[in-house]
């Protein structure tokens, strides 16, 4: 299949990418995957695809809490797709100096705009999975065309997305299941 649009590209990039997650937490005691581990492994595609990637950051002054804005961009030299994640600084984040809370606020900034640019799903990833002493929440529904999660599953499948994906996150009807398979 000829990859003509840019959204045909970053579909292709969606679905074949693969990241392993190679760093260790000895805090938390859980793997997880950084900016750059999502950079390098993205790296392959981007001759391949003829497309570019970069991330722009923005600090945002606030009364209540300073921000770190995000933006991961996707782009063929024509058109860019972008994605974006903002971060609260943590200017009281013990064992850290300044810069190091700027720089932990960024990394994770980056690694939150990628992995929303890339359909990175980190479901088990320790942001995910660590329910701070409260139950865990069950599973989304997903039963009527009018819910905007309709709308999105519409697009990551006709982006080449899988319907497994849509499935491990939502409890799904039959009726939509069926809808969803027929696009």
């Amino acid at each position: 299949m000829k990859l003509n649009t840019l959204n045909d590209k970053l579909a292709s990039v969606q679905t074949r990418f693969k990241s392993k997650k190679s760093r260790f937490n000895s805090f938390g005691k859980y793997n997880f995957r950084s900016a750059e581990d999502i950079l390098e492994a993205i790296k392959p595609f981007l001759l391949e695809l003829g497309v570019s990637v970069r991330i722009d950051e923005e600090y945002i002054h606030t009364d209540m809490l300073p921000l770190l804005k995000s933006t991961a961009i996707i782009s063929d030299g024509d058109n860019a797709i972008h994605a974006t994640s903002i971060v609260g600084i943590d200017l009281n984040q013990k064992g850290m100096n300044v810069p190091q809370q700027f720089g932990s606020a960024s990394s994770y900034a980056k690694k939150y705009a990628l992995g929303n640019l890339f359909l990175i799903d980190d479901t088990a990833d320790s942001d995910a999975t660590n329910t701070h002493g409260k139950a865990p929440k069950a599973k989304n529904t997903l039963t009527s065309e009018k819910d905007p999660a309709y709308t999105k599953a519409v697009d990551y499948i006709k982006k080449g997305g899988k319907l497994e994906a849509i499935k491990a996150k939502y409890n799904i009807s039959k009726e939509i299941e069926t809808k969803l398979t027929t696009l």
